[in-house]
């Protein structure tokens, strides 16, 4: 494959380029990214002879279009996106700008190429805040998108679907529940538990902590894309999801455990506006492609804190050619 991977270098996107590399060293593969926050070219260092970087937006259209052509692009997996629900609370433009400006300028240039296959990476969010009592969303659950920021992950994939039917294009969603790992950026749940944690400094617990969440370790999610890549069929929605739902405040509390910290840390501050309770994913159109979930959770924990620790070798270079495929 020839791949253009947009927001390559940022945190499931970098880990992505990371494994794929690896495992399919003559593939070409070309990363796009802003470098805006959390891209940062450091996570790619270890392969930086295997990929071809351009610094740039997706919404260039004329550098979208060169890079298509000059490098002969035939698949693009598209992490590209604004991501922190709180930073779109208080400005969404930008989350505009990337998740629906940004996928629009995508296929107004891959559109015109034939047979290219285009993997877009959305969001379990998009579907809202599900009751403790229904079940795990399908892929052909209703949109409810719940803040700013789900709401432009939502039009990103239905400006896709709407590409499929109208141009012809090869499209392939998949929506994946919380994810977790190295490189993460710093406001995110882990990274803010971990580091408050190392600095013994208060963690904070939006509401009473019950929030609830399916987490995945990075490195799964990348492994379920590249099944669909391999494996899935075009136009379809894939869910990814470990099936291992958790709150706020026992995966905080598990945090503070391995790191011998006192639960007298965590803090309960005000839910912020448009808060999801619980999301959950029904996964079993992407495992019946044969992915499933490799990293249990305690040790995804303890490979994300030796990350920010150091105390353990790099979990990438634990997890060489720890693949599940069909």
């Amino acid at each position: 494959m020839r791949l253009l991977v947009t927001g390559g270098a940022g945190f499931i996107g970098s880990h992505f380029v990371l494994r794929h590399v690896e495992r399919f060293p003559l593939d070409h593969v070309v990363v796009l990214d802003a470098l805006t926050h959390p891209g940062d070219l450091a996570y790619l260092a270890s392969v930086k002879n295997n990929f071809t970087f351009v610094h740039g937006d997706i919404t260039d259209l004329p550098l979208l279009r060169r890079i298509l052509s000059e490098e002969v692009i035939d698949t693009v997996v598209d992490f590209a996106a604004e991501s922190h629900v709180g930073s779109s609370i208080e400005d969404a433009m930008p989350h505009v700008h990337t998740n629906v400006r940004g996928v629009y300028t995508l296929i107004e240039a891959c559109r015109s190429i034939h047979d290219l296959l285009f993997l877009h990476i959305s969001t379990d969010e998009v579907y809202g805040t599900r009751h403790p009592t229904e079940p795990p969303c399908t892929p052909d659950c209703p949109l409810h998108p719940g803040n700013p920021y789900a709401a432009t992950k939502a039009a990103g994939d239905l400006a896709l679907l709407s590409a499929m039917n109208t141009y012809g294009m090869r499209v392939r969603i998949t929506r994946c529940t919380n994810n977790y790992g190295p490189h993460q950026a710093d406001e995110k749940f882990f990274p803010i538990v971990i580091q408050n944690a190392l600095k013994n400094k208060p963690i904070p617990l939006h509401g009473d902590g019950t929030h609830t969440r399916d987490w995945i370790y990075v490195t799964d999610h990348t492994d379920a894309l590249e099944c669909v890549l391999a494996h899935g069929r075009d136009g379809a929605i894939y869910h990814i999801s470990s099936n291992d739902e958790k709150r706020n405040i026992d995966v905080a509390r598990t945090i503070l455990k391995i790191l011998g910290k006192s639960e007298s840390f965590l803090t309960f501050i005000e839910d912020r506006p448009g808060n999801d309770h619980r999301y959950d994913l029904d996964s079993s159109s992407t495992r019946a492609l044969g992915w499933q979930p490799a990293v249990p959770f305690m040790d995804g924990i303890r490979r994300t804190i030796g990350w920010y620790t150091s105390e353990s070798p790099s979990p990438l270079e634990n997890e060489r050619l720890q693949y599940v495929h069909a």
